[in-house]
């Protein structure tokens, strides 16, 4: 642990006679606010005053980079932004380094001087007192540096006055640094559950109950917002219309965007909102997939798509349309046979291609007794103690001991054997599944 630098100790009677009441007013300032951008003002220009200089930074350390870098300083204009410079670099550096005071009576003739700051702002730097500002666990904080002390170059007793103020500083800097720091985790931890909120209530809370049909869907994110959505869309006629009215169609989605987070939901809300558009516009669901494509296309970066599943379920028939968008696998559990077809993926995941895709289904009649099961990756490739995955098996006996039951059941008892399986940890990845069931 590297201890604050100490100049060697002057004659007090060096210093000027009001440095003293100067220093102790600084410090009461310090102490007063914890508002980073008031203490880095106070320090530079406390620098510059008592040590009768024209001007004065404050650069602060970047341990992440291993970074010096400046937004505040006596000449620095608002395009100028921010200023960067490895920690090693220029005089700065060189005071970072050796966490010493570096006195520069003559910057030009100094090889370390970097002048390209000069030229850019006509700005003319003569001499230069760089001190390292270090807390008291040793740890540094930034440096602090002064320029063109008026009168000639910077002597001992301005070395032993910029100490006694970077001591001050530096406390006070990590401190405004640390509040603000948490000051901005909190605010993200606000916007990330207005997002979450937002989210969560777009997704349908009821759910329709046309006679001779039974499902369930629901969505649990391993963040605070996930990378999944789902809905399920009631029709009449072809037009939307409220979970508790008459229908004679669903439309069923569980869309699983690339990662998870903001983003990612951001993307699987986007497939979900241009569905619901399609379907009010009363375009046919391979004119929907394909038109959702091209938008993701435009719209996603590199490297992250949509995988999605549409079905388009025609309740007096039992008629299913499926399109698999690069998701899967989605189970269709025979009663009658007591087996499972596991229904193909018709297209690549959407914002991959980015032309228009093929008016490519899978149709398929569901039974009485029948289930249609849709489960994200979150639910297959979640992994036990031992790192093995869940996988499809599992899920299919599961099903199949609970086939009687109604499809709320059946989801409740795929919840609980994750939590069983995964030990009680968190998700590792989104879990949104539905489940449709007919039984008459």
């Amino acid at each position: 642990m590297t201890p604050p630098p100490v100049p060697n100790p002057v004659d007090t009677r060096d210093l000027p006679p009001d440095a003293v009441a100067k220093l102790l007013a600084v410090s009461r300032r310090l102490a007063e606010t914890a508002d980073l951008e008031q203490v880095l003002s106070t320090v530079i220009d406390a620098l510059r005053d008592l040590l009768d200089a024209e001007r004065a930074t404050v650069f602060e350390y970047d341990a992440n980079t291993d970074e010096l870098f400046t937004q505040v300083a006596h000449g620095l204009g608002d395009r100028e932004g921010t200023i960067r410079i490895p920690s090693s670099r220029g005089i700065a550096g060189a005071a970072a380094t050796s966490r010493q005071i570096v006195n520069i009576p003559d910057a030009y003739a100094d090889e370390r001087f970097n002048r390209e700051v000069d030229i850019r702002t006509g700005f003319r730097t003569r001499s230069i007192l760089a001190i390292p500002l270090v807390d008291h666990d040793g740890g540094l904080v930034g440096v602090a540096q002064v320029l063109n002390r008026d009168g000639g170059p910077f002597r001992a007793v301005d070395e032993q006055l910029a100490a006694g103020l970077a001591a001050q500083a530096a406390v006070a800097l990590r401190r405004g640094r640390l509040i603000e720091d948490r000051v901005a985790r909190e605010r993200m931890e606000r916007d990330l559950m207005a997002a979450r909120s937002i989210q969560q209530s777009s997704f349908p809370r009821d759910l329709p109950a046309p006679p001779g049909w039974q499902i369930a869907a629901a969505g649990e994110p391993a963040e605070q917002c996930g990378g999944d959505a789902f809905d399920v869309v009631p029709l009449r006629r072809g037009e939307i219309v409220e979970p508790d009215a008459e229908c004679d169609e669903m439309v069923l989605l569980v869309a699983d965007a690339t990662g998870h987070g903001i983003g990612s939901a951001l993307s699987a809300m986007q497939a979900r909102a241009m569905l619901r558009l399609g379907l009010r516009l009363r375009q046919p669901m391979d004119r929907i997939v394909s038109e959702c494509n091209r938008q993701l296309c435009q719209d996603l970066p590199m490297g992250r798509f949509v995988t999605a599943w549409f079905a388009r379920v025609h309740l007096h028939s039992g008629l299913v349309e499926s399109v698999a968008a690069g998701q899967g696998p989605v189970l269709h559990y025979r009663r009658a046979t007591d087996d499972f077809v596991t229904l193909p993926t018709d297209l690549p995941p959407m914002g991959v291609v980015p032309e228009d895709l093929p008016a490519e289904r899978t149709e398929l009649i569901l039974q009485p007794g029948d289930l249609l099961v849709a489960l994200t990756d979150g639910y297959f490739e979640s992994e036990g103690p031992g790192g093995e995955q869940w996988l499809q098996q599992r899920c299919e006996a599961l099903i199949r001991r609970d086939r009687d039951l109604d499809p709320s059941a059946i989801l409740a008892a795929c919840n609980a054997a994750m939590t069983e399986w995964c030990s009680g940890a968190p998700a590792a990845d989104d879990r949104t599944a539905i489940v449709l069931k007919r039984i008459g």
